[in-house]
């Protein structure tokens, strides 16, 4: 178990932490619905998507100084090794953030109306949402999932195809910078045309998310405002998304080395 480092569990915390903000921008919606404010509910999605872009940014150097430090007989099966260890954690960050969910749409739910009363300023409604007083508050909201919260969603309205297509864009997603780093080992003579792939790979699955998914939620959030849709509809919509990201992270293992592969197999012709 040598391959198991500081570095590695300090890498897998931050994933483990993007994954469950991640997870938790799927609660603004909800949120938003439920006060009649999508506006400024986008307002706060828009930030939590930010903040998880950026600490997925600042961990790909660390991600990627794994392979540095990789020893030089049996590399790939170490690097392997760590890099399963990695999409794990995002497995974990997924589970995290949906066992929050109930408690965060509560909190959501606040901070959309206090962010209105602060006319959309974000570090106002920080400065207020880290007061004693707020915190004490926040605390009563805590809640955990339990069984009743399924209630009335009825799985077999769940609309497959986009089940679907958010598993794969999770599955790309979470694979994309250790697929492209791994094939820096599969092809070291390409090695840093292969490190660069990794951007386009994200970029293809941000594209496909906001082309396929985001629109059609967004849509389904409004009529539940203009009174043209339920609530219900939303949440188990909602809930879809966060169960075909869940499996989105299990898909991630199995493509993990065949993404790789192909991104090898890529660079030949960009190289």
């Amino acid at each position: 178990m040598d391959y198991i480092t500081e570095k590695l569990i300090l890498i897998s915390l931050f994933v483990f932490i993007i994954h469950a903000i991640e997870t938790l921008a799927y609660a603004v919606r909800l949120s938003g619905a439920r006060v009649k404010m999508i506006a400024s509910a986008l307002a706060l999605f828009n930030l939590m998507v930010i903040i998880s872009r950026m600490a997925n940014m600042m961990q790909q150097p660390f991600t990627g100084s794994l392979i540095d430090n990789a020893p030089k007989e049996h590399a790939l099966a170490f690097v392997e090794s760590q890099y399963r260890i990695i999409i794990g954690s995002s497995t974990l960050g997924t589970l995290f953030g949906t066992l929050l969910l109930p408690t965060f749409i509560a909190l959501f739910s606040r901070a959309i109306i206090h962010l209105s009363e602060e006319r959309g300023s974000i570090p106002a409604l920080l400065k207020k949402g880290f007061s004693l007083t707020f915190i004490r508050r926040g605390m009563k909201h805590i809640r955990f999932p339990s069984l009743s919260y399924l209630k009335d969603v009825r799985w077999k309205d769940i609309p497959v195809k986009l089940f679907l297509v958010n598993t794969v864009i999770t599955a790309i997603y979470t694979i994309g910078v250790l697929s492209a780093l791994y094939a820096s080992l599969l092809a070291p003579e390409r090695a840093s045309t292969a490190i660069m792939a990794s951007g386009l790979v994200n970029g293809v699955a941000t594209i496909l998310l906001v082309v396929f998914i985001d629109p059609k939620v967004s849509v389904i959030a409004d009529d539940v405002v203009n009174k043209r849709g339920s609530y219900l509809t939303l949440k188990r919509i909602s809930l879809m998304m966060v169960g075909s990201r869940l499996l989105g992270t299990f898909v991630a293992q199995i493509l993990f080395i065949p993404g790789a592969q192909y991104i090898a197999w890529l660079t030949k012709f960009i190289a």
